[in-house]
């Protein structure tokens, strides 16, 4: 990992689910999940453009271990689109577990892109949902402001963080994750092969910027 390069307004930084239900004490914690927040201000002040991502689930979504019976949460499933992690419940709609952490200030965000708000399918990626072909239509928005390098930060690095990036690099965008503005899951050595994937696929690495 290096240092970051120098930030244009070409670049978008892109907040990945800086939200209450992954930081400690929510239904889904990334461990030092909140320890992102202030990395995240401190970086986005730099920035003139910046999009935020909201997991926005409604009850009994189906990547919930809850509405299949039996199942416990990290459990995997085949759903129609794939194969799905089972998740606890989080980030329903409305609730304060959905809510973006407190401490997060970025009012200068120009875009909340709401995702996981359809109740039959996943979405890790800002770009597509979990079936890789229905996209959000965040790559056209970045797009049309003449953007064309995201760099990627918040929560979790090896799933939403992970999808996001890959995505963005598979639509044409060069991609920057800084990691000391993400924390991970690691779900069977999941944070290691991220590192492993982003590289082999063109996604840059780096501790700050």
């Amino acid at each position: 990992m290096g240092s970051g390069p120098t930030i244009d307004d070409r670049d978008v930084l892109l907040v990945v689910d800086v939200q209450n239900d992954f930081c400690p004490g929510g239904a889904l914690p990334v461990h030092d999940g909140d320890a992102v927040v202030p990395v995240v201000t401190r970086l986005a002040e730099k920035f003139r453009h910046v999009a935020l991502t909201q997991d926005w689930h409604p009850p009994g979504h189906h990547s919930f271990a809850s509405v299949h019976g039996g199942r416990k949460p990290y459990e995997q499933v085949a759903l129609s689109y794939g194969p799905q992690i089972l998740w606890p419940d989080h980030c329903v709609q409305e609730t304060a577990g959905a809510a973006f952490h407190h401490e997060l200030t970025i009012p200068h965000a120009a875009l909340v892109l709401r995702k996981g708000f359809r109740r039959e399918i996943d979405s890790y990626s800002a770009f597509f949902e979990n079936d890789q072909t229905t996209p959000t239509g965040l790559a056209g928005y970045l797009r049309e402001r003449g953007l064309s390098r995201v760099v990627v930060v918040g929560l979790a690095l090896d799933f939403c963080v992970r999808y996001s990036a890959e995505d963005a690099r598979k639509v044409g965008f060069d991609v920057i994750v800084v990691e000391d503005g993400c924390r991970g899951i690691d779900v069977d050595g999941s944070i290691a092969a991220t590192r492993r994937e982003l590289t082999q696929q063109g996604v840059r690495l780096v501790d700050t910027m």
